[in-house]
């Protein structure tokens, strides 16, 4: 039985990460008005499900290593540390404000490890390579990402204006065809990276528990993440929606292109060298990159930025917590 609810509630996190960072892929789609919200749910549905089954394993095996506790004990941390995560991501879903899905899966799995078996609990970890591994590892990629994001939107917006600078309105068709391709990439880059955060925590409680000898993703885990991630969009990724491609920056549609390029490049790149990257963390930097690429510092809505800001310092802190709390309630009832 505690393995079920384990599993509902890492499929649960798979859809309160719609909400948060799939509603990121087609967000200045939707902004600048490129296409109508049905057709951009549908796109992103396809090429989420398209990135959960094609790209490899390599971000699941990350998230399942960040703790190493006794079999015994391993559905009751992952459960409670992901409840602790979905908890947040709704908090701040329902404030509107984008939040980083990966950091608080990370918060609420170390909160919970720490009451179970301390800090010895923990992969801490680092980079092997360029692979990040354990809690460190991750932490480091979540921190590197949004930088990248933002040099990444300031200059491919730079680049494009200078290669379009003497086009006529002939290229806004091409550009709205851009627009399409790119969050179709975005959004196959999503499910490459977001899905297998919870396809891990699966594969983490189908390991611990006998179900399988080896640590894999099976076709119906990966299946299952996928359209949890586009039910999430679906259903309630609209309060998103607004802040990323209206609130902080009024986006052209030549800067959602921007956007969407910059973002792509990095959360596939992340995907592939197995670094969960959060995509709320990635769109919204490139948004306020493009904004500086057209050197229109002031027209950034920056009191919206530092509430992003806030909610995810806020984030690790306070997933922890949860996690802490949840295990030893479900500690209590098991």
């Amino acid at each position: 039985m505690a393995f079920w609810v384990a599993v509902s509630l890492a499929l649960a996190f798979s859809l309160t990460n719609g909400f948060q960072d799939a509603a990121n892929a087609i967000a200045t789609l939707v902004a600048t008005r490129g296409a109508r919200p049905g057709q951009a749910v549908l796109l992103s549905a396809i090429f989420n499900l398209l990135g959960a089954l094609i790209v490899g394993t390599a971000v699941a095996s990350t998230i399942a290593g960040i703790v190493t506790v006794p079999q015994a004990d391993a559905v009751a941390v992952v459960g409670a540390g992901t409840l602790g995560a979905v908890v947040w991501s709704l908090l701040t879903w329902w404030r509107g404000l984008p939040s980083s899905s990966g950091h608080a899966l990370v918060g609420g799995l170390v909160g919970a490890a720490l009451v179970e078996g301390g800090l010895d609990a923990i992969r801490w970890g680092g980079l092997d390579g360029l692979k990040p591994v354990g809690v460190f590892g991750v932490l480091i990629a979540l921190a590197v990402s949004p930088p990248l994001g933002f040099a990444l939107g300031f200059g491919f917006l730079r680049l494009v204006r200078r290669a379009l600078r003497r086009g006529t309105r002939l290229v806004r068709g091409p550009i709205r065809v851009g627009e399409w391709g790119m969050t179709a990439a975005l959004s196959f880059g999503h499910g490459a990276n977001d899905a297998q955060k919870a396809m891990g925590l699966i594969a983490a409680l189908l390991l611990a528990t006998g179900r399988q000898s080896t640590f894999a993703v099976p076709l119906w885990v990966k299946l299952g993440c996928g359209a949890a991630l586009t039910i999430g969009t679906a259903l309630g990724g609209w309060r998103i929606v607004h802040t990323i491609g209206r609130r902080i920056f009024r986006l052209a549609p030549i800067d959602a292109f921007a956007s969407q390029s910059a973002s792509t490049a990095v959360i596939l790149a992340a995907s592939y060298l197995g670094g969960p990257v959060s995509t709320t963390h990635v769109v919204s930097s490139s948004v306020v990159g493009v904004g500086g690429g057209r050197r229109r510092w002031r027209h950034v809505r920056w009191r919206v930025v530092r509430s992003i800001g806030f909610a995810w310092l806020l984030t690790l802190p306070a997933t922890a917590v949860l996690g802490a709390v949840s295990f030893l309630v479900w500690r209590a009832i098991g």
